[in-house]
């Protein structure tokens, strides 16, 4: 895959996340989102990669950004 390619597979990922979580910070979701890349660059089938990318990039937003319900004792 082209460094333009690349480029454009981890922009639109960004863009889709950032308006998902924008508390998140566009950096930060660059971040992930290109470490997410650089883990599945060397896969054999290209054409799953930014569906991969997303997926894992958005569980690891989910994890640091939604609220864990509390842990308060259930009503009697």
């Amino acid at each position: 895959m082209s460094e333009a390619e690349k480029e454009t597979i981890v922009r639109s990922v960004v863009d889709r996340l950032s308006a998902r979580f924008p508390e998140a910070g566009r950096t930060h979701i660059a971040q992930i989102v290109g470490e997410e890349y650089e883990s599945l660059a060397d896969g054999r089938i290209r054409s799953f990669i930014p569906t991969l990318i997303e997926h894992e990039a958005r569980a690891r937003l989910q994890s640091e950004f939604t609220p864990e319900p509390s842990q308060s004792a259930p009503f009697q």
